[in-house]
């Protein structure tokens, strides 16, 4: 089987467990298949800071969690500070909706306020984690400052509290809650008490929790979808994959490095997971499947259950993307790039894009090309290919603005997020 063949599949499987009608919707962070595919048929292909722009918007407030959309709705989340960034400072959770065709607020809730619980990077955010929706209720997460829930007209259904743990170095909390099947997963790695736990999306109830020996990670989980079966799989200095409904453990896999920012990535027939950061690299693809303890062994690089692994290179603060039998990982610095051929390991190029700043936010892929984000609003298209083939630059200068969002895409448009700039790109 190729690597990537079955991604319309899986697509079409995450959607089933859904309550809603719009294929199209960008529900989770990367987009139904939480791994950066667009399939839409429709987007733009070319911008600029003068050239299909349909409208943007302020967005109050701070906050690198990238906008989800329902059908016409867009959802984002916000931290309004009534001072500096700090614990010391009073605080505005919010979640907004606006429309998708105009950029009009049609709602606004302030979640909670208050003084934040905990400190967080300079380069952080108190509203990083981006929000999930199964197309009737709208899941927000603000780390340590709890969990909330609303209808689509802003009403809300519940809140929950999940305890105050301190992060490393206080350097904040980032990793988004995902819904699979009526339960909202949430993974909570901190340097107190680590653990996975699993809410009914109707009531925000505990239906199962799961202590992890971990400490600090800033990734977030997915659901899985591959040949064999739907896995919740976490990141951290164990790779874990656990059954949706009940936490049982499937497998679990001995990582060489801890603390990681990107979130795993996987289609029909493989995983990809790694972090690279002050302690090192490391990386694996694990195959469908797996059973147990699949751990490497000192001086392996392979078993029968993971295809590959390396301690040369890995995702950084970009989680990874998979397309037409590569892997693209962008780094945090100065524009790097690599790309590895995903059956081997094999790295194909690695390369710096011309004049690119730090890349924050996650690729997608889109009619076959890449789309890597940088930090000063430029996104560099890329053809797959033996060796680095750039297509255009696409440009949205903002002074004194940074692009650390991930983007999303739905019905046409794309929804891009800086400091305090909402975009909607349209090919119309």
């Amino acid at each position: 089987m190729m690597f990537g063949r079955k991604t319309g599949l899986i697509f079409l499987a995450l959607a089933a467990t859904r309550n809603t009608s719009h294929a199209n919707d960008w529900w989770q962070f990367r987009g139904p298949g939480a791994n950066g595919i667009v399939q839409e048929l429709k987007l733009p292909e070319v911008w600029g800071a003068d050239s299909s722009i349909r409208w943007k918007a302020t967005v109050p407030g701070e906050g690198w969690s990238a906008p989800i959309v329902v059908g016409k709705k867009v959802f984002v989340t916000s931290a309004v500070s009534s001072g500096q960034k700090n614990k010391n400072s009073d605080h505005i959770w919010k979640v907004l909706c606006l429309d998708g065709e105009s950029g009009k607020v049609l709602w606004s809730n302030d979640a909670i306020q208050g003084k934040p619980r905990l400190g967080t990077h300079r380069d952080n955010t108190y509203a990083s984690e981006t929000p999930v929706t199964d197309g009737s209720k709208i899941v927000a997460y603000f780390g340590m400052m709890g969990v909330f829930c609303y209808d689509m007209d802003g009403k809300e259904l519940w809140k929950k509290d999940l305890g105050n743990y301190q992060m490393k170095n206080e350097w904040g909390t980032s990793s988004s809650p995902i819904i699979h099947n009526g339960l909202v997963f949430l993974q909570a790695d901190n340097e107190q008490k680590s653990f996975l736990v699993a809410l009914d999306l109707a009531t925000g109830n505990e239906v199962w929790k799961k202590d992890r020996d971990e400490t600090s990670n800033w990734g977030s989980p997915i659901i899985w979808t591959n040949g064999w079966r739907s896995e919740l799989v976490t990141a951290g200095k164990t790779i874990r994959s656990y059954k949706p409904e009940d936490g049982t453990l499937l497998w679990q896999a001995t990582s060489s490095v801890g603390g990681y920012s990107s979130t795993p990535s996987g289609n029909s027939d493989l995983l990809v997971v790694g972090h690279q950061g002050r302690d090192g690299a490391g990386m694996m693809v694990v195959k469908a499947g797996a059973t147990g303890d699949i751990s490497l062994k000192d001086n392996e690089k392979s078993n029968s259950h993971i295809l590959w692994s390396t301690k040369e290179f890995a995702p950084q603060r970009s989680s990874p993307l998979v397309i037409d039998g590569q892997i693209f990982l962008l780094g945090s610095r100065n524009g790097a790039l690599i790309c590895v051929d995903a059956r081997t390991g094999t790295k194909l190029y690695q390369d710096r894009l011309p004049d690119a700043g730090a890349f924050w936010a996650s690729p997608w892929s889109y009619k076959g090309l890449v789309y890597c984000p940088d930090e000063n609003g430029n996104t560099f298209v890329l053809k797959p290919g033996p060796k680095m083939e750039l297509v255009r630059i696409n440009k949205l200068p903002e002074e004194n603005a940074r692009y650390w969002a991930s983007a999303a895409a739905s019905d046409g448009m794309l929804f891009i997020r800086s400091t305090n700039t909402l975009y909607a790109v349209s090919a119309k």
